[in-house]
């Protein structure tokens, strides 16, 4: 990826900030404020700070899955597995994580590495046999699971350190850790995805693969960073994950994938991939959050909660496609 072929990415570049110009690119935006002003009228508890910072702890984790989702979708791909990457992960870390055994900084890099490896086998696959990532992630979620279910004897992982139960349970500054780990999570991703090389192959395969090979961008080489980037962050969303709940739980993360995949899309990434942001991606992980949080406080049954959130989604493809049928 020495030399870059400039053009091509430049004319990405230029497609992409015209197609997110004007008021599509703030209807998320403004749709978000909508609801908050709404469920702060219907429920006075919700715009409160001990709330407010409860949903921004809630969403954390959906919101690390989703910026890792993100990468994938722009390149036009799909990532299944990241739900039990999160299993795998917990399980590895909390392995480690048992008082007067490691130094905190182990099972950190132990669950990381775990997630990093599924995801680099994700990429590997898809890069060396072309079967779709659909299937390929399909596979390793099953894949995932089972070995979350091996490591831990299909038993959950308890008894952990007090430092590692920080990390999910803790604050710094009176700001819970999952919080601050989300920021700089977002700041990182952010600064990939538009200020550097990769995050604009990135845009550059996913806009057009065909023209991105030809104009001499390596594509297996995008999507095994991409892949593995993806695995890294469901990784780290499993440390947070077991750290908060104090236990590896191998049958940890079911479904979490779905609703990364529907912040991603709510927030305006593009399911024909070449075009998202991580701001966007952000804004609908707390959309979905904020959704949960309201119908929570009008006590309104869970059952209700999958049904509002599926027409959300289904609502958010359904303008996808509108918008690129019209260009």
């Amino acid at each position: 990826m020495k030399n870059e072929p400039t053009s091509y990415v430049n004319q990405i570049g230029n497609t992409y900030r015209l197609r997110t110009r004007g008021i599509g690119k703030y209807g998320i935006v403004l749709a978000f404020i909508a609801l908050c002003i709404i469920l702060s009228v219907m429920t006075p508890r919700f715009l409160t700070v001990a709330n407010l910072v409860n949903i921004f702890t809630q969403v954390s984790i959906n919101a690390l899955l989703a910026f890792g989702v993100t990468f994938v979708i722009i390149t036009g791909g799909i990532d299944l597995s990241i739900g039990s990457m999160v299993a795998v992960a917990g399980v590895v870390a909390a392995l480690f994580a048992h008082p007067d055994t490691y130094p905190v900084i182990v099972p950190i890099l132990m669950g990381l590495l775990a997630g990093l490896a599924l995801g680099a086998l994700n990429g590997f696959v898809i890069t060396r046999t072309k079967v779709p990532p659909f299937i390929v992630t399909l596979g390793t979620m099953t894949i995932g699971r089972g070995l979350a279910l091996i490591l831990s004897k299909g038993r959950p992982v308890s008894n952990l350190s007090d430092s590692f139960n920080f990390i999910g349970g803790g604050q710094l500054f009176g700001i819970p850790m999952p919080i601050l780990i989300l920021i700089i999570a977002f700041a990182v991703c952010s600064i990939l995805l538009k200020k550097t090389v990769i995050g604009r192959y990135m845009y550059a395969v996913g806009g057009n693969e065909l023209a991105a090979e030809a104009s001499g961008i390596r594509l297996n080489k995008v999507k095994m960073v991409v892949y593995t980037l993806c695995g890294g962050l469901a990784g780290l969303a499993g440390i947070v994950l077991t750290s908060r709940i104090t236990t590896g739980q191998p049958n940890a993360g079911a479904g979490f994938e779905l609703d990364a995949i529907a912040a991603a899309i709510i927030g305006g990434t593009s399911t024909s991939g070449g075009v998202g942001t991580i701001m966007g991606t952000l804004i609908g992980a707390l959309l979905i959050g904020v959704i949960s949080n309201g119908l929570d406080l009008m006590n309104v049954t869970s059952y209700y909660q999958q049904v509002v959130m599926g027409v959300i989604i289904i609502g958010a493809v359904v303008l996808d496609s509108l918008s690129q049928t019209k260009k």
